[in-house]
């Protein structure tokens, strides 16, 4: 059938072009010059009106040939466009990617993990006070203990939050020594409750976790928000975390808020995951200990995690199993930002695996290599950025407590590090406290 179709176009195109050039013969034949056509002895006796009329025919004979390749030209396209149209279907070729419909952001839902502080109303009280919209940010406050005052205080917000309670509120068998920790295995009995809730009844992408006592900066949601996507496009990353483990004040750039860094360290307090992840990580959710079992080896996969120069939280909670010890001996000292940074506006791609370590790293080993003691008595400030190099786990410990960043390792990593790199202020210079160039890997004995 359309095979006819096109063969029937061919034929009225043929026959239209054959009429029109029956007519342009038949218009040549008959047509008059202008003016009186002269008599054949007249041309006889005025050879250069011969000539000229030769001439004027022939301009028209060019004219009309024109228009009739014009008019061939548009039988010829006619045609194309029609066997185009009535083309018989062929096997579809495979589609491009094409940008999803909507270009509305993501919902990335808040999870505040909570138990027994009636001062959840401090950290509610902020990410509220912060958040750019209820619908892309959902507060979900997952409450463990059964502690009603606190209850009572999350219930105060209304609708503006969602209230969930781990229903197990049993006691937990645990080993004879690790009786005092008890309190550590119903963490990590509520997180992954809570977190199974997030993922599989209230099936979101992601989730930013955020414990109780954690107070948030004002471009919070907005860093979360512009690093998702880097999260998402890049496999060498496992979490986005708002901490800097050594954030104190004198240690950190406050002119460069929007300063980023990878890090091989876990830090938690406020950090971002996807449900892919959670899928990995609930089948061997541990008993205890969930943070220091997100550091091991076997978990991290030599993934990495985004972290700011300033912290985006800051915690006010000395209550807790730590019995504030930690508290008062480091984390009140981390220096929360206040500065906005519209970061969903710069490009984060600096972050990505390749780029980072190549930019990364020739910075840390192209800066002066410097002694420790000539970096506490401020020598040689002319040389700016320099970097001191440890050779060991001892010399580590002993260098990072002299120049006052945190000198625990964890399955050989330090915090805040990157390939075994802490970088940090002291005294206002840019420090990068790095193991030696032919680095090739931590040792989980490092402990």
């Amino acid at each position: 059938m359309l095979k006819k179709q096109s063969a029937g176009l061919v034929l009225w195109g043929a026959i239209l072009f054959v009429a029109w050039n029956a007519l342009l013969l038949l218009f040549f034949w008959t047509r008059p010059s202008p003016g009186r056509l002269p008599s054949d002895s007249a041309l006889d006796d005025d050879p250069a009106g011969l000539t000229r009329e030769v001439i004027r025919l022939a301009e028209d004979a060019e004219v009309e040939l024109e228009r009739q390749r014009g008019l061939l030209q548009q039988i010829r396209e006619h045609h194309a466009r029609w066997s185009q149209r009535w083309r018989a279907p062929t096997a579809a070729a495979p589609a491009p990617p094409r940008a999803p419909a909507s270009s509305a952001p993501v919902v990335i839902p808040i999870l505040v993990i909570a138990c027994d502080r009636s001062t959840v109303r401090r950290c509610l009280d902020k990410l509220l006070h912060y958040r750019p919209s209820a619908e892309r940010f959902p507060i979900i406050v997952s409450q463990d203990c059964g502690h009603e005052e606190t209850a009572q205080v999350i219930a105060s917000y209304g609708s503006a939050v969602t209230h969930i309670r781990q229903p197990d509120l049993s006691s937990i068998a645990v080993p004879p020594d690790h009786r005092k920790f008890q309190g550590y295995y119903k963490i990590a009995r509520h997180y992954r409750w809570a977190l199974g809730q997030v993922f599989h009844r209230f099936k979101f992408p992601a989730a930013v976790v955020v414990e109780d006592d954690l107070e948030v900066a004002p471009d919070f949601f907005e860093y979360f928000q512009a690093t998702y996507p880097l999260l998402r496009a890049d496999p060498s990353l496992w979490c986005v975390s708002a901490w800097n483990d050594n954030g104190k004040e004198q240690m950190v750039d406050s002119s460069k808020p929007e300063l980023l860094y990878r890090t091989d360290f876990f830090p938690g307090l406020g950090w971002l995951l996807l449900a892919e992840l959670w899928a990995e990580l609930e089948p061997k959710w541990p008993r205890a200990f969930w943070d220091d079992w997100m550091r091991r080896p076997e978990q991290r996969q030599g993934r990495a995690c985004v972290r700011p120069e300033i912290s985006r939280t800051m915690t006010f909670g000395r209550k807790g199993v730590s019995h504030g010890q930690f508290f008062d001996q480091h984390l009140k000292f981390i220096k929360l930002n206040q500065h906005f940074v519209p970061f969903t506006q710069l490009d984060l791609s600096y972050l990505r695996q390749e780029t980072y370590d190549r930019d990364f790293l020739a910075r840390v080993y192209g800066a002066p290599l410097l002694q420790v003691e000539k970096v506490r008595t401020s020598e040689r400030n002319e040389l700016g950025e320099v970097r001191v190099q440890y050779t060991g786990r001892d010399s580590f410990k002993a260098f990072a407590k002299a120049l006052g960043v945190m000198d625990d390792l964890k399955s050989g990593v330090p915090r805040a590090g990157y390939r075994g790199i802490v970088s940090f202020l002291f005294r206002g210079r840019r420090v990068h406290l790095a193991p030696p160039q032919t680095w090739d890997g931590y040792d989980p004995s490092w402990n």
